[in-house]
Formats: C-alpha cells, structure tokens, sequence
C-alpha cells in the first residue's frame, strides 16, 4: 500500500467521523426541540383548563348576581329568620286540624314491651319438619377441640352434625 492510499484512507475515515459526529449533535438538538414542543403543548393544556375553570366560575357567580336581583325584584323572597322556626312538637302540633269524618286512622309505631311472640322455628323446605336447634345454633368451636387426632386431622362421619361432632 503507497502512503496516498493511506491518506486517503485516513481521509476517509475522518470524514466518517465528522459526519458521525454531526449526525449526533443534530441528533441531540432534534430531541432538545421536541422536548420544548411537549412541555409546550403541556402548558397549552393546563392553561386551557384553567381558562375552562375561570370560564366556569365566571359564569356561575353572573348567574348568582342574576338570580338575587330576580329574587329582589320579582319573587321577593327573603332569608328565614329565628322566629321562623318551630321551638317543639307542641307547636308544630297546634299547626295541624282535627281528624275529618271518615279519615283513616293515623299511623302508629309499634313498640317492644317486653310481651313479643317467640320467633317461629325455622322449617326444612324439603321435609316440613322444623329444624334442629343444634343445626342453627351450634355448639362452640372448643368442642371440636375434642374430635381431634395428635396430628391435627379431624374425623368426621358423613351422617353427622355439628353439635354431635365434639360428643
């Protein structure tokens, strides 16, 4: 190889590597600028809904001022006052009027006084027969303390029922 082969070659390379490094540079500016242009379009966003929340507030505060100037000059309506309200059910009472002819009889809450019914015993849909006790109120875990084996393993027959486990 003649030494101008190798100078070209050299040339060559150079060159490569300033393109290389432009390419690069131009790279990281093309980057820099698309950054600027996302955090822009963010601003635009936040800026339009803050605008939209300023819009929205504006037009409720007129419409408050619109509508106490119509309460002023067409309704006339006024905040209530203390003596407004009713003091207790006596008086909220002396309101009402006698009970007309033929009116149905008002509505009374019932009250517990110590002589309710029992409550009915649960019934099997499937025989009719009530349901055992046992089955609805079992006896207390502790019981099946006792049907168990050392290793923890639990035997239970398939026929039978809670409160027959731990006897």
């Amino acid at each position: 190889m003649t030494p101008q082969d190798r100078m070209r070659r050299i040339g060559w390379l150079m060159t490569l590597a300033i393109c290389t490094g432009l390419y690069l540079m131009l790279h990281l500016k093309v980057h820099a600028v698309v950054s600027d242009v996302v955090r822009a379009e963010r601003q635009i966003v936040a800026l339009e809904q803050q605008k939209l929340l300023l819009e929205t507030e504006f037009e409720t505060r007129s419409n408050q001022l619109q509508l106490a100037a119509w309460n002023q000059v067409d309704f006339g309506y006024t905040a209530p006052t203390a003596a407004q309200f009713i003091g207790s059910e006596r008086q909220l009472a002396s309101f009402g009027t006698p009970r007309g002819l033929g009116a149905p009889e008002p509505i009374r809450v019932a009250g517990v006084n110590g002589d309710t019914p029992a409550f009915p015993k649960f019934v099997s849909p499937l025989t009719g027969k009530p349901v055992d006790d046992a089955l609805i109120q079992p006896e207390r875990v502790e019981a099946l303390a006792d049907a168990r084996s050392d290793d923890g393993a639990m035997r239970i027959p398939l026929n039978a029922t809670i409160a027959s486990i731990g006897e």
